[in-house]
Protein backbone atom coordinates (compact mmCIF):
# COMPACT_ATOMS: atom_id res chain seq x y z
CA UNK A 1 0.00 0.00 0.00
CA UNK A 2 1.06 3.24 -0.82
CA UNK A 3 1.94 5.99 2.37
CA UNK A 4 0.34 9.00 1.22
CA UNK A 5 0.48 11.66 4.16
CA UNK A 6 -1.65 13.98 1.90
CA UNK A 7 -4.79 11.80 3.16
CA UNK A 8 -5.60 11.96 6.81
CA UNK A 9 -8.63 9.62 8.51
CA UNK A 10 -10.61 11.63 10.92
CA UNK A 11 -12.08 10.58 14.27
CA UNK A 12 -14.90 10.78 16.01
CA UNK A 13 -14.31 13.93 17.40
CA UNK A 14 -12.62 16.10 14.84
CA UNK A 15 -15.45 14.90 12.81
CA UNK A 16 -17.70 16.21 14.74
CA UNK A 17 -16.58 19.57 15.25
CA UNK A 18 -16.01 20.14 11.72
CA UNK A 19 -20.00 18.74 10.98
CA UNK A 20 -20.53 21.78 13.85
CA UNK A 21 -18.61 24.29 11.35
CA UNK A 22 -20.82 24.10 8.09
CA UNK A 23 -24.36 25.63 7.44
CA UNK A 24 -25.67 23.06 4.93
CA UNK A 25 -24.67 19.25 3.94
CA UNK A 26 -26.19 16.54 1.61
CA UNK A 27 -28.77 13.78 2.77
CA UNK A 28 -28.25 10.83 0.68
CA UNK A 29 -31.01 8.00 0.54
CA UNK A 30 -33.59 6.12 -1.66
CA UNK A 31 -36.33 7.62 -3.88
CA UNK A 32 -38.13 5.23 -6.17
CA UNK A 33 -35.28 2.74 -5.65
CA UNK A 34 -32.54 5.11 -6.83
CA UNK A 35 -29.99 7.24 -4.98
CA UNK A 36 -31.12 10.85 -3.99
CA UNK A 37 -28.76 13.61 -2.78
CA UNK A 38 -31.13 16.50 -1.31
CA UNK A 39 -29.15 19.69 -0.13
CA UNK A 40 -30.52 20.94 3.43
CA UNK A 41 -29.33 23.39 6.53
CA UNK A 42 -29.08 21.81 9.22
CA UNK A 43 -27.51 21.81 13.35
CA UNK A 44 -26.18 19.46 15.09
CA UNK A 45 -27.70 18.28 18.47
CA UNK A 46 -26.35 17.46 21.97
CA UNK A 47 -26.44 14.20 21.48
CA UNK A 48 -24.12 14.63 18.26
CA UNK A 49 -27.24 13.32 16.21
CA UNK A 50 -28.12 15.47 12.88
CA UNK A 51 -31.11 17.59 13.38
CA UNK A 52 -33.51 18.97 10.03
CA UNK A 53 -36.29 21.38 9.96
CA UNK A 54 -38.73 20.76 7.00
CA UNK A 55 -42.06 20.75 5.81
CA UNK A 56 -44.13 17.62 7.37
CA UNK A 57 -45.56 17.36 3.57
CA UNK A 58 -42.03 17.44 2.25
CA UNK A 59 -41.45 13.91 0.01
CA UNK A 60 -38.08 14.21 2.19
CA UNK A 61 -39.73 12.99 5.08
CA UNK A 62 -41.79 10.51 3.66
CA UNK A 63 -38.68 8.68 2.24
CA UNK A 64 -36.59 8.72 5.02
CA UNK A 65 -38.60 8.69 7.92
CA UNK A 66 -37.75 5.40 9.47
CA UNK A 67 -34.71 4.56 7.22
CA UNK A 68 -31.40 4.59 7.46
CA UNK A 69 -29.47 7.42 5.30
CA UNK A 70 -26.32 9.05 5.09
CA UNK A 71 -25.51 12.97 6.04
CA UNK A 72 -22.73 14.30 4.08
CA UNK A 73 -20.73 17.73 4.75
CA UNK A 74 -17.57 19.05 3.37
CA UNK A 75 -15.18 22.39 2.75
CA UNK A 76 -12.68 22.33 -0.04
CA UNK A 77 -10.48 24.69 -1.49
CA UNK A 78 -9.32 24.13 -5.22
CA UNK A 79 -6.33 26.46 -5.20
CA UNK A 80 -4.38 24.22 -2.45
CA UNK A 81 -6.43 20.99 -3.31
CA UNK A 82 -7.06 19.49 0.09
CA UNK A 83 -9.93 19.80 2.14
CA UNK A 84 -11.70 17.48 4.41
CA UNK A 85 -15.29 15.39 3.89
CA UNK A 86 -17.75 14.06 6.96
CA UNK A 87 -20.51 11.41 6.56
CA UNK A 88 -22.52 10.63 9.62
CA UNK A 89 -24.89 7.50 8.94
CA UNK A 90 -27.76 6.13 10.60
CA UNK A 91 -31.40 6.12 11.00
CA UNK A 92 -33.69 9.02 10.34
CA UNK A 93 -36.97 9.35 12.51
CA UNK A 94 -38.93 12.39 12.75
CA UNK A 95 -39.32 14.01 16.11
CA UNK A 96 -43.21 13.04 17.52
CA UNK A 97 -42.24 13.74 21.19
CA UNK A 98 -44.33 17.13 21.98
CA UNK A 99 -41.51 18.34 24.09
CA UNK A 100 -38.80 17.63 22.03
CA UNK A 101 -40.07 19.44 19.35
CA UNK A 102 -40.96 22.71 21.34
CA UNK A 103 -37.15 22.61 22.57
CA UNK A 104 -36.13 22.32 18.67
CA UNK A 105 -38.37 24.84 17.88
CA UNK A 106 -36.38 27.08 20.26
CA UNK A 107 -33.26 25.92 19.56
CA UNK A 108 -32.81 23.55 16.66
CA UNK A 109 -32.47 24.31 12.95
CA UNK A 110 -34.21 27.41 11.47
CA UNK A 111 -35.06 26.61 8.33
CA UNK A 112 -34.15 28.91 5.17
CA UNK A 113 -37.17 28.20 3.66
CA UNK A 114 -40.06 29.89 5.54
CA UNK A 115 -42.38 26.89 6.94
CA UNK A 116 -45.72 26.42 7.83
CA UNK A 117 -45.94 24.24 11.24
CA UNK A 118 -42.42 22.63 10.37
CA UNK A 119 -41.15 18.77 11.90
CA UNK A 120 -38.01 17.61 12.99
CA UNK A 121 -36.30 14.82 11.26
CA UNK A 122 -33.25 13.44 13.53
CA UNK A 123 -30.11 11.47 12.15
CA UNK A 124 -28.51 9.75 14.72
CA UNK A 125 -24.77 9.31 13.94
CA UNK A 126 -24.27 5.57 14.32
CA UNK A 127 -20.91 5.81 12.18
CA UNK A 128 -19.26 8.94 11.64
CA UNK A 129 -16.26 8.59 9.21
CA UNK A 130 -14.11 11.56 8.10
CA UNK A 131 -11.44 12.31 5.89
CA UNK A 132 -8.81 15.14 5.08
CA UNK A 133 -7.05 16.17 2.24
CA UNK A 134 -3.76 17.82 2.22
CA UNK A 135 -2.66 18.92 -1.08
CA UNK A 136 -0.42 20.82 -2.60
CA UNK A 137 -1.00 23.67 -5.52
CA UNK A 138 -0.32 22.64 -9.23
CA UNK A 139 0.38 19.09 -7.93
CA UNK A 140 -0.76 16.58 -11.10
Amino acid sequence: MLQNDAFRALDRQECLRLLAKVPVGRVVYTRQALPTVLPINFALDTDASVLLRTSPDSSLVRAIDGVVVAFEVDEFEAATRSGWSVVVTGPATMVTDPTEHERLSQAGPVSWMPLRDPVFVRIESEMVTGRELRGTPGTR
